[in-house]
This record gives structure tokens, C-alpha cells and sequence, in this order.
């Protein structure tokens, strides 16, 4: 199997995933919590597709501002396939939830036998977004889990679902009538897989915030609004879509806004927030967790 490589900072995964245009090319990537680098990956079965994998990768990076020169090389073919499970790690969110990979489910069980132990949410993120492990993911499921403690007995929306993680995670800590949609079929496929490994009952359906035709395949009747809604999407997007997210929330819902970068020189948050402020929201509290804020918003 020929894989083209390369690393980039963090910061600018979110980013490179969204303006990459691979055609039938997957790219993925995996990180080493305790490092800064980000590895991206195009795994190839035909060597010779590797100069197109490398040029629509350097392409991409120039969209995003960076220099990419990806390095091609070979993996075998037994191994390429579960590499990035070294890389995602059972994570536990709080003592009512933690994120385990299919493949640790056992022994995360027998090491918690004898003791109360927190939900187990199983998770395989195949090609979508979201282990719980980016900072954005971790912001996100920590409103939730709080949330939930204050009152679960509310409806629930992912908008920009990717693994299906935050929607998993609601049912699993109590939310009634969780939905979610995507732009992305696979993450649709990938979602509903992950529900179906959970035993949890959420509607995972394609939907484009471009395209409001497509919203009431989510929302079940064209002008439903759900209690908490919570869109980790890139901080642009947010702002962009605003007039679009904001609808789908019930007067006095909370909000989850995450994806946005937020330093001194590149302030997408107070862009975000002065966008959903012009629509009746007021935020309630944020998050920092590196560069990647995350705010809890109510109207």
C-alpha cells in the first residue's frame, strides 16, 4: 500500500479537511496528544495515482495559507488499515461518560468491574470527524455532559455530525429525540453506524445548510426546533451560516458553538459571537482549550 505524507501544525487540520477536494482520494491524519504535529495521510493501492495525491494535497494546503511537501512511501497492506487506532484512546469525559474505541470496550470493562463506572460510549471514528480527543470535540462533550446534569430531559441536534460522537453522547447521558445531519454521506453512514454499535436510536440524515430543502428531512416537519443544538464546524462556517443555525433553536435553547480558532491575531470568535449576538443570542460561558474556543449560547 503507497501512503503520501505529511505533517502539519494542529491548528490547521479543521481547516485543510474542508477546502481538500481528493475526488475518490481519502485523507486522514492522526496525532500524538502530547505533540503539536498533526500527520496527514492518502493511503493509494495503485502507486501510481501518488503525483495527483500529492499535487491536490499541496493544493489544498495553499488554500489554507501553507507550504505542504508531501513525502511519498509504503506501508503493508495488513497494517495500513488500523494504523490510526494507536493514536485514539479511551478518554473519560467525566464519571457519567467515557469514550472507548470498539476495540478496548473489553478490557475497559474488566478494569472498571467492582467499581461505578461512567457510560460507555464505543466509538469507531472510520473517515469522519470526531474521536473526542480535538479540543473542539472534548469543549463540546463537556457542555453536553453539563448539560445533562442540569436537565436531560430535552431534544438535541448535531449539525455538522461527522462520527456521530456529540449525538451518541447526548442519548447516552439521558437527551430524548436526538438528530443529526451531515453534508458528508460517508460521516452519515459512519454515524449511524456508531449509533447501531451503541444501541441508541438517532436520526442521522444528509443535510446542507446551502440547501434548506433539506433541513425538514432533519427536523421531521419543516419548522421544528430543538432544546440544544450544537455545531462544531469551522468558525467561518458558523459566522457564514448563522441565519441558518440560529432557526434551528427553541426560544430559551441553548446553543453549542465550537471550530473556532481563537488568538490574538486571528480573533474568529468574537466574530462568531458578534454574529449570533445580531440574532438574539447571548452567550453564557466559554471554553479555551489551546487556540480552540468553544461557547454555550442561549436566545
Amino acid at each position: 500500500m503507497t501512503v503520501v505524507t505529511c505533517s502539519i501544525d494542529e491548528r490547521y487540520v479543521n481547516p485543510l479537511f474542508e477546502v481538500f477536494d481528493g475526488g475518490d482520494f481519502i485523507l486522514s491524519s492522526y496525532r500524538d496528544i502530547e505533540d503539536s504535529q498533526t500527520t496527514l495521510q492518502i493511503f493509494l493501492p495503485d502507486a501510481a495515482d501518488a503525483p495527483r495525491a500529492t499535487e491536490l494535497l499541496v493544493a489544498a494546503g495553499e488554500l489554507v495559507g501553507l507550504e505542504l511537501k508531501p513525502e511519498t512511501g509504503s506501508v503493508p497492506d495488513e497494517d495500513w488499515k488500523f494504523s490510526y487506532r494507536k493514536h485514539f484512546r479511551t478518554e473519560v469525559l467525566s464519571p457519567r461518560l467515557a469514550i472507548v474505541p470498539e476495540w478496548e470496550v473489553e478490557k475497559f470493562k474488566a478494569d472498571q468491574a467492582g467499581r461505578s463506572s461512567p457510560r460507555i460510549l464505543v466509538l469507531d471514528p472510520g473517515m469522519a470527524f470526531g474521536t473526542g480527543q480535538h479540543a473542539t470535540t472534548h469543549a463540546c462533550l463537556e457542555y453536553i455532559d453539563e448539560l445533562a446534569v442540569e436537565d436531560a430531559d430535552r431534544s438535541f441536534l448535531d449539525v455538522g455530525c461527522g462520527s456521530g460522537i456529540l449525538a451518541i453522547a447526548a442519548k447516552l447521558e439521558g437527551f430524548r429525540d436526538v438528530a443529526g445531519f451531515d453534508i458528508d454521506p460517508d460521516a452519515v453512514q459512519n454515524a449511524n453506524e456508531n449509533a447501531g454499535k451503541n444501541g441508541v436510536d438517532i436520526r442521522f440524515v444528509r443535510g446542507d445548510l446551502c440547501n434548506k430543502s433539506t433541513l425538514p428531512d432533519v427536523q421531521k416537519t419543516g419548522d421544528r426546533q430543538f432544546d440544544v443544538v450544537a455545531a462544531n464546524v469551522l468558525g467561518p462556517i458558523l459566522t457564514r451560516f448563522a441565519k441558518e443555525i440560529a432557526p434551528l433553536v427553541v426560544p430559551g435553547g441553548k446553543l453549542i458553538l465550537s471550530g473556532i480558532l481563537d488568538t490574538e491575531t486571528d480573533p474568529v470568535y468574537r466574530e462568531v459571537k458578534a454574529a449570533y449576538e445580531a440574532l438574539g443570542f447571548r452567550e453564557l460561558s466559554s471554553k479555551l482549550i489551546g487556540e480552540w474556543r468553544t461557547g454555550l449560547f442561549t436566545r
